[in-house]
């Protein structure tokens, strides 16, 4: 009973309710994208984790949404209307929040997060992956941001971004949003253990959000 309490206990103790994860409506070539997907939705049951993603059913977004669903926790899929059709086939899994649009779509699964983990994935995975990031460089949140760099995926997006630091494009601080594993479970313990080491003056200023994405949603929303 004891041993049952403190396992119980360990399973709590995450600082995070809800992560928002971004990643591909394929599956992908590599079978271990496909694993690492199904890792990470057991990292997040086991450590008592919600789930915000991009509404569909199938591909990666498919395995780790009913993944989590599955070991029992709330799964909140944020998709704009002209996209159900196309990524949600069968069963909706958990809660689905249609939204006006893409603009929306991010503003939406930004302020219900509490961190942020990118799966390999395409063009809307990267620009998903890059605009929490610059918003975190302008201080409209300071939420982790992680990198699930499996077999490698995110190296080249790693080393242009090294590459910038080094032509003075990037700052050192900025470098330090992105956070890098190759598994699920070193990944979460480094967005656990995160402190922002970014402080930019534009960091102070306030602005709505709704003038940068159309979208009714305050710095506070995000930030929260």
């Amino acid at each position: 009973m004891e041993e049952e309490y403190q396992q119980q206990a360990k399973k709590s103790s995450s600082r995070f309710k809800r992560v928002c994860v971004f990643c591909g409506s394929s599956p992908g070539k590599n079978p271990s994208f496909q694993l690492a997907a199904l890792q990470l939705a057991n990292q997040l049951v086991e450590r008592n984790i919600d789930l915000v993603y991009g509404g569909g059913s199938i591909g990666l977004m498919g395995l780790v949404s009913k993944a989590v669903h599955n070991g029992g926790r709330h799964v909140l899929g944020v998709i704009p209307k002209t996209l159900m059709p196309k990524e949600i086939t069968g069963e909706t899994v958990g809660e689905v929040r249609p939204v006006s649009g893409m603009h929306q779509r991010k503003a939406e699964m930004a302020r219900q997060a509490d961190a942020f983990i990118a799966l390999p994935g395409g063009y809307g995975t990267l620009e998903e992956l890059l605009e929490v990031i610059t918003w975190a460089q302008l201080g409209i949140h300071d939420k982790p941001v992680g990198l699930l760099n499996v077999d490698g995926y995110y190296n080249s997006l790693l080393s242009f971004i090294d590459k910038a630091v080094e032509e003075g494009f990037i700052t050192p601080s900025a470098r330090s949003i992105i956070v890098s594993a190759h598994t699920a479970h070193d990944l979460m313990s480094k967005l656990e253990d995160y402190v922002p080491k970014h402080h930019d003056a534009v960091s102070k200023l306030s602005w709505e959000m709704e003038q940068q994405l159309g979208y009714t949603t305050t710095k506070s929303d995000i930030a929260r």
